[in-house]
């Protein structure tokens, strides 16, 4: 048997038929950059989001370096980001001339250490940048407590509908940033983004940013760039929006029945059990790198799809290694050396499941 790690082609026959019908429409409108489509998506997401503002833009990265150039970081500041996650949530303080200040994880969640980030906050800090892990929001109520009045960017490209104390991520501190890449639980054909925030000061720079600093057009205040979403990747996105809860209530189904398959075994530890996680990879760790490795080639033997996020940590990434240092992330180190992402999206069949928590039992302990 072949699972695959993702597949986004498992779509339901009447969902590709409305997807069709709504792309032939924005071809036959004429109205491909932002307009209807656009402003249609952004309503009923920020009615979902609980925020009154949501704006489509071109993909989760220009989300968060416009809401950095919004907040008017630069060079000399600082603004703490979690070594262990995607490079963009570094890349876009980089990218503004500021600096990246890496703190390690909590070894149970893998989300920013609240008491890492007390102890790296300078006279230069402008931000912090947490990320919402795998789809596991973090503790934004500790990382507040310590953050005083900075402002607090959610990086919530793996989050979308996750939920912290009853709200969803995104809309809780100064301002979040949302990825529509393919893989994400609400995935596009292609790149996307948005960014949300209660603050109609800070939303309408992020307006103006997102179409070159034009306002009126052709007139320049700020230097802006070119952050916006496309109608096609709208309205595609528009079609599968009411479909977000259904997709997370089947990871979250998925991710139960590994539990039961899997939590008898002491050698692996398995992702934070809480129901707020909206589990955009499910992500296990091995008691060592040997053993991670060792059981990712059987599985790939065995047809099942895996992958590493992420192999190696942002404070050990050649780029950044001027402004790391000498940066320990003993927690970010462990969890590179460790992890694996097992097949998790809602489309997996119960069979295919099976076959992976099987495979997985006995790459880890083989029968004699």
């Amino acid at each position: 048997m072949k699972v695959p790690l993702l597949d986004v082609t498992r779509i339901p026959a009447a969902l590709q038929a409305q997807l069709e019908a709504r792309a032939v429409e924005v071809l036959r409108s004429g109205e491909y950059i932002l307009g209807p489509a656009v402003s249609a998506f952004e309503r009923d997401c920020a009615e979902l989001l609980e925020v009154p503002h949501a704006l489509g833009v071109s993909n989760g990265s220009d989300a968060l370096l416009m809401l950095l150039m919004a907040l008017g970081i630069g060079p000399g500041d600082e603004v703490i980001v979690p070594s262990y996650t995607f490079f963009a949530t570094a890349g876009a303080v980089a990218r503004l001339g500021a600096t990246p200040v890496f703190v390690d994880s909590r070894a149970d969640t893998l989300n920013m250490d609240a008491d890492e980030v007390a102890a790296h906050i300078t006279p230069r800090t402008r931000a912090l940048i947490p990320v919402h892990l795998f789809g596991l929001p973090a503790d934004l109520g500790a990382l507040r407590s310590v953050a005083g009045d900075l402002p607090i960017i959610e990086d919530a490209a793996q989050a979308f509908l996750s939920r912290r104390d009853g709200r969803p991520v995104g809309g809780i501190e100064t301002a979040g940033a949302f990825s529509f890449f393919p893989s994400k639980n609400l995935g596009g054909y292609g790149d996307g983004g948005l960014v949300t925030t209660r603050d109609p000061v800070l939303a309408e720079r992020l307006r103006v940013l997102r179409a070159h600093g034009s306002e009126p057009k052709y007139h320049h205040a700020v230097v802006g760039g070119n952050f916006r979403l496309d109608a096609l990747q709208a309205a595609l996105l528009h079609v599968k929006l009411p479909l977000v809860e259904a997709e997370l209530t089947g990871r979250r189904a998925n991710a139960a029945l590994y539990r039961e398959a899997l939590g008898d075994m002491p050698e692996l530890r398995l992702p934070p059990d809480r129901s707020e996680h909206s589990y955009n990879q499910f992500v296990v760790r091995f008691t060592d790198g040997t053993t991670r490795d060792r059981v990712q080639r059987e599985l790939s033997a065995a047809g099942v799809g895996t992958a590493v996020y992420y192999p190696l940590p942002l404070h050990r990434q050649p780029c950044f290694a001027s402004v790391a240092g000498s940066t320990r992330c003993p927690v970010a180190d462990e969890a590179a050396a460790t992890s694996l992402a097992l097949p998790i999206f809602a489309a997996l069949r119960a069979d295919e499941l099976a076959y992976v928590a099987e495979s997985l039992r006995s790459a880890l302990c083989p029968r004699g």
